[in-house]
């Protein structure tokens, strides 16, 4: 499917834009899942005051949509209308060491990256990246948090570009953070932040960053097409413990699985639409359900349209859900 061009209805400002604009994005070329429709228009804005500059003059009625490195992310097939924006890691990857064991960061820059430099400047406190995937613009806005330790515990602040393309600083508090999630301003787009860490040794550090990295391959599917951890642990309770008690390890939906190796990851092993990874989200909640009364919440963003036949309930309930269970 295709949305019209939206360009035209901006000709009498979008050439002053330096960035790239691109009308019916594939966004299955920029997800980890490697699914999606497209974008009505793809956005890489050049720098900051591009973004603040299309930002300001984009009618408020057109929809805006952010998207990081694609990571935790599951566009549906009938795409986004609207505008998605992408930051690139040339504009938007700077790293910045301060001074007390402070790191500024771009929003595209990968978490591992951070927790990476952070090491090499000898600042502690920020290894748990190493174990998250995707970039800080994400992490921000989800709250990511692996091995006890969550980003809002080391954020200090962080710079943005509002919808109507002001550039603000926002604080921790700002941010509203509860678990998996953020209550910041809505429609801004996150530029840069400041993390504040503390003191340790550069091989101690990277040692357990190694040591991380190890348990993460030994345990999670890595080198798959996968959104990450798929659904948020409940309160006292572990997910993948769930699914596997009600029977989801290794459930395959079309060209979806639930991966025999971390019954939390949802895989696209074999060509999979949204449709099929959706479907077996879903098809899971309701097993779970069913056997624990428990409602697994998702974890990974779905964003986008049903292709039309293919809409897909929660937890399968209702008329309309079409796939095969």
């Amino acid at each position: 499917m295709s949305y019209p061009d939206l360009l035209p209805q901006f000709a009498s400002w979008i050439g002053e834009i330096r960035g790239k604009l691109v009308p019916n994005q594939p966004l299955s070329e920029v997800t980890w899942f490697r699914v999606g429709g497209p974008a009505q228009l793809f956005f890489m804005p050049a720098d900051e005051a591009d973004l603040a500059l299309f930002l300001k003059n984009l009618p408020a009625d057109i929809r805006l949509t952010v998207i990081g490195l694609g990571s935790n992310l599951l566009i549906r097939d009938g795409g986004l209308d609207g505008v998605v924006i992408r930051l690139s890691g040339k504009a938007f990857g700077q790293v910045d060491i301060l001074d007390d064991h402070k790191i500024r960061v771009g929003a595209s820059l990968p978490d591992v990256k951070v927790a990476t430099a952070a090491a090499e400047a000898g600042i502690d406190g920020l290894t748990f990246y190493r174990g998250i995937p995707g970039g800080i613009g994400g992490a921000l806005y989800m709250n990511a948090g692996c091995y006890g330790t969550e980003t809002r515990d080391r954020m200090v602040e962080l710079r943005a570009v509002t919808r109507q393309g002001e550039i603000v600083t926002l604080s921790n508090a700002d941010m509203g953070y509860h678990y998996r999630k953020s209550n910041g301003p809505r429609g801004a787009v996150f530029v840069s932040a400041v993390y504040q860490g503390f003191g340790g040794d550069r091989e101690e550090i990277l040692s357990r960053m190694r040591e991380i990295t190890e348990k993460r391959e030994a345990s999670q599917p890595t080198k798959s097409r996968t959104g990450g951890s798929t659904f948020k642990n409940p309160e006292g309770h572990s997910s993948w413990k769930l699914i596997d008690a009600a029977g989801g390890r290794g459930l395959v939906i079309g060209g979806a699985q639930m991966s025999e190796l971390h019954a939390n990851f949802l895989l696209n092993i074999d060509n999979a639409s949204a449709h099929d990874i959706e479907t077996l989200g879903e098809t899971i909640r309701h097993k779970v359900r069913a056997h624990s009364g428990i409602a697994l919440q998702w974890e990974i963003r779905r964003m986008g349209h049903f292709l039309p036949g293919q809409e897909v309930r929660e937890f399968l309930d209702g008329d309309v859900f079409t796939g095969a269970v």
